[in-house]
């Protein structure tokens, strides 16, 4: 990893990505031990909105906590691919939904991921709600930035009781999309 790695959640209200973002950023900083600054935007709207997490991991001191320059953007919408993606570095990484976002860029200087996030989350964990946590585990299998041990006590740490068997399982199957693995039809 480089000194200073940006991540952008990003998605509409409901969709959980200021959570991701929250708990990437207590997985890093907490568990792993690393520098982390993590901000949050989002639209007037509960529900249906804009709405981005953004997370600053360094391993030295963070002296700026805002993310202007991206590494990596994890998107739900076009909405927010649209609002976001010319924030890549040019050897960024895009990781979209491929059910909902169509990257209309020719010639990208980034990589770019597509996955049935949402649907996979709906269809094969078996609560659509959960897509953010499968997002997390896509993004901590494509890059390395955090480790799956502490990735997995965050997110156990923050949420509902109760929900713990979906959301490892949510977090696993991030992990296995992230693989390769075809897991629908």
């Amino acid at each position: 990893m480089t000194e200073r790695y940006a991540v952008r959640q990003s998605g509409s209200g409901g969709q959980g990505m200021i959570l991701a973002g929250v708990i990437l950023a207590e997985a890093v900083g907490i568990y792993d031990g690393k520098n982390v600054a993590q901000t949050q935007s989002y639209g007037p709207e509960a529900r249906g909105g804009a709405s981005r997490s953004d997370v600053v991991i360094s391993d030295g001191e963070i002296d700026y906590p805002k993310a202007e320059e991206i590494d990596l953007l994890m998107t739900l919408t076009q909405e927010s691919f649209d609002n976001y993606h010319k924030s890549l570095k040019p050897d960024g990484i895009l990781i979209y939904d491929s059910d909902y976002v169509k990257p209309n860029v020719k010639n990208p200087p980034f990589k770019m991921y597509g996955y049935p996030i949402i649907r996979v989350a709906r269809e094969y964990v078996g609560k659509e709600i959960v897509a953010n946590i499968v997002a997390l585990g896509i993004i901590a299998e494509k890059t390395g930035i955090v480790s799956k041990e502490s990735l997995e006590k965050a997110v156990l740490a923050r949420v509902p009781k109760g929900t713990e068997v979906l959301n490892r399982r949510a977090l696993e199957t991030g992990y296995l999309l992230a693989q390769g693995k075809k897991l629908l039809d």
